[in-house]
């Protein structure tokens, strides 16, 4: 399986614009730039869309943990934050903070906490990205 996904760019690094798109067409031409993603301007950028998709992800793959060990989550939400810190002359992510709450009758927290980690250790994007991967996950009621 193979999925795509484009950008365009146009002008110099701090005033110029971009464009992403993806082949689902859920993002068809979503601007991006600088001021995105170093100050508070419109639009999105590669870490926001990291942290969508990684937190997508792992989520996901939870969700089959879980069924696995004959669980179903009622309600699950991942925020996902990226941490972007300049490095010498350029700039590197060098963390990703998976923070999970949800709700899942019958289990207990250590089998929760069990099937989080297994998550996070197995989901495609954890195992792309070179960088620190933190997980707190909490188990409501």
């Amino acid at each position: 399986m193979k999925k795509s996904a484009s950008a365009a760019w146009s002008g110099g690094i701090k005033e110029g614009i971009g464009s992403i798109s993806t082949e689902t067409g859920v993002l068809n031409k979503a601007p991006y730039g600088f001021k995105a993603r170093f100050g508070d301007g419109p639009g999105t950028n590669p870490e926001e869309l990291i942290g969508a998709a990684h937190a997508g992800c792992f989520t996901m793959a939870l969700s089959g943990v879980l069924e696995k060990a004959g669980l179903k989550a009622t309600s699950m939400e991942t925020t996902a934050t990226v941490t972007l810190e300049k490095q010498g002359e350029g700039f590197a992510i060098t963390a990703v903070h998976l923070a999970l709450t949800a709700t899942i009758p019958g289990a207990t927290d250590a089998a929760f906490q069990a099937a989080a980690a297994d998550a996070k250790a197995n989901c495609p994007v954890s195992k792309l990205l070179n960088t620190a991967i933190t997980l707190e996950a909490t188990l409501s009621a």
